[in-house]
């Protein structure tokens, strides 16, 4: 597929196929400045940048009305801090563990109760994540455009697994790979390293699609040519990483800027 095929193919697909809800992210022009260098073959994706965690948080404001948002941000600040901190010690436990453990924590740094059910019901939902509305249709462009696509996330393969095979997108996700394989998680080198061994590919030919600023400035560092699907509109991370090869709020604005890469 040429370029102005490919250009074609992402405006119709996302136009047509992306149910936008009201509170989600619009499309956007794409980001200014392509990628230098060598074209890219493949695309890598950190989950987050494809699934969205907001019912979590829904499901803590029926459980703690009016509590639910000083929760979230504990829980998913721990969440990370546990993650790293037990890299760290050496006493690793998988993303699923080190959720649990921080919710734990933070239920009980904010004098919320937490009975079995409401633990259950809360680490459940995790388990129930659905992709944002541009997702299925810019990552059925991608395969059809012949690029090499795979995710790589310090989400367990427990949780992955859930949110990929639930919503039907094991062939469009391609490699799908859990940091657990390393027992360590992104920003550590060797996690970014599974996805060219994944991939099969030199580590400039693959774009890395992150969620977040702080792995968006770790695959940057690691050497990947990055790309930072900035939903929140997040300011970049002072971590002293070179600048990022692209910005956008969407997938769509990511397979616009891929359009430079498509493969002939």
């Amino acid at each position: 597929m040429n370029r102005r095929r490919f250009a074609r193919h992402v405006a119709g697909a996302v136009v047509s196929r992306a149910i936008v809800a009201p509170d989600s992210v619009a499309l956007h022009p794409p980001p200014r400045g392509p990628l230098r260098g060598a074209s890219a073959k493949g695309v890598l994706f950190d989950a987050l940048a494809l699934f969205d965690t907001r019912p979590v948080a829904f499901v803590a404001e029926e459980i703690y009305p009016g509590r639910a948002a000083a929760l979230m941000t504990s829980w998913r600040a721990r969440q990370f801090e546990y993650a790293w901190l037990r890299v760290i010690t050496g006493h690793y436990a998988d993303f699923w563990q080190c959720t649990e453990d921080a919710l734990r924590w933070s239920t009980a740094a904010l004098g919320l109760p937490l009975t079995g059910a409401q633990q259950h019901r809360l680490m459940q939902a995790h388990l129930e994540l659905r992709p944002w509305p541009d997702v299925p249709p810019a990552l059925q462009t991608f395969h059809d455009s012949g690029f090499r696509v795979g995710v790589l996330s310090n989400f367990s393969p427990l949780m992955l697994d859930a949110a990929i095979r639930a919503n039907g997108l094991a062939a469009l996700c391609g490699r799908v790979i859990s940091t657990h394989e390393v027992r360590s998680y992104k920003p550590d080198p060797r996690a970014y390293q599974l996805g060219i061994e994944a991939l099969h590919l030199p580590r400039e030919r693959i774009v890395f699609a992150a969620y977040g600023g702080w792995d968006a400035a770790g695959a940057k560092l690691f050497g990947y040519p990055t790309y930072w699907v900035n939903r929140l509109q997040a300011p970049t991370e002072e971590l002293g990483a070179p600048a990022l090869d692209g910005i956008g709020r969407s997938l769509s604005d990511l397979a616009v800027f891929m359009n430079t890469f498509a493969p002939r």
